[in-house]
């Protein structure tokens, strides 16, 4: 089993002056699009006791996953994301003054419950809050207990800090745990300070850490003790594309999952994970349920 833990909220998409609502969320996205990749999945976040977390709450049901572990916080709104759309290219602007998706109760997590647990995937966007650092420390922790694999979406938002440099400082230590990284390419350069992707991915690595670039219209690449490949993009037109990297890194890490992280295996998640990718680009919104 997979479990995603992290952030739950609305993408209000604006286009030509009309809004509308859709089930948004890096790892929602990213567990959603495992789960269609047909790997057993489960889901914990948090939303507020109000109209926006009940539409999450429904569309959530309706993606059919194996286990859905959703927080209500009745201090507190469910978080929301205006997204603006430019010729299929998204912008962010995150309404979340004191919202519910940071403020997950640890203590309420039954581990247990996740039969045959083989991924915690741990998302970025709380890492901008005191408390989500927190939590994200104990999930850490609790990946190591439990001897499995911990994968981390970079998924990197500059606008949600008063600093690049403490953005920077407070996500290092969660790329270092991480076993399995997605990097955009910016990202990479980013933090390792290298254009090269291969180079960057030297400069950060450790042993035994598998790291994911996307590379937009050039494709993906990995690394892997020295070991590294591209895969070339499925060539399409977008008409959206919220959610693109989340859907390839949900088909990756489902493509992956109980395997041998060997160079066949890996280039093989690629390529499904280009494909589903390129799919999620076809549609508005990052997910279908």
């Amino acid at each position: 089993m997979i479990l995603a833990i992290g952030e739950i909220l609305v993408d209000k998409i604006v286009e030509n002056g009309e809004e509308k609502n859709f089930l948004g969320g890096a790892p929602v996205n990213m567990i959603i699009n495992a789960k269609q990749s047909g790997a057993t999945c489960a889901f914990v976040g948090r939303v507020g006791n109000d109209e926006n977390g009940e539409f999450l709450t429904g569309e959530m049901k309706r993606a059919n996953l194996d286990r859905l572990d959703v927080q209500v916080d009745c201090d507190r709104k469910t978080t929301v994301a205006l997204v603006t759309l430019t010729d299929g290219e998204r912008d962010f602007k995150f309404l979340r003054d004191n919202t519910a998706d940071y403020h997950l109760d640890f203590d309420a997590i039954d581990f247990n419950a996740y039969k045959n647990l083989s991924i915690i995937h741990l998302s970025s966007l709380m890492l901008s809050e005191k408390e989500g650092v927190e939590f994200a420390n104990k999930v850490v922790k609790k990946a190591r207990e439990l001897g499995v694999k911990l994968s981390f979406d970079v998924n990197f938002r500059e606008d949600t800090y008063d600093s690049k440099e403490r953005a920077i400082a407070t996500y290092l230590p969660f790329i270092k745990s991480a076993d399995i990284v997605k990097f955009s390419d910016d990202e990479l350069e980013l933090f390792s300070k290298e254009k090269d992707v291969l180079n960057g991915c030297l400069k950060l690595a450790k042993k035994g850490q598998l790291f994911l670039v996307t590379l937009g219209s050039r494709g993906s690449f990995y690394y892997l003790d020295g070991a590294s490949g591209t895969v070339p993009t499925v060539p399409v037109k977008p008409v959206d594309t919220t959610g693109a990297g989340d859907a390839f890194f949900g088909a990756f890490i489902a493509s992956v999952e109980g395997k041998e992280l060997t160079s066949s295996n890996i280039l093989l998640a690629m390529k499904k994970a280009n494909e589903k990718g390129a799919q999620t680009t076809q549609f508005y919104g990052a997910v279908k349920v």
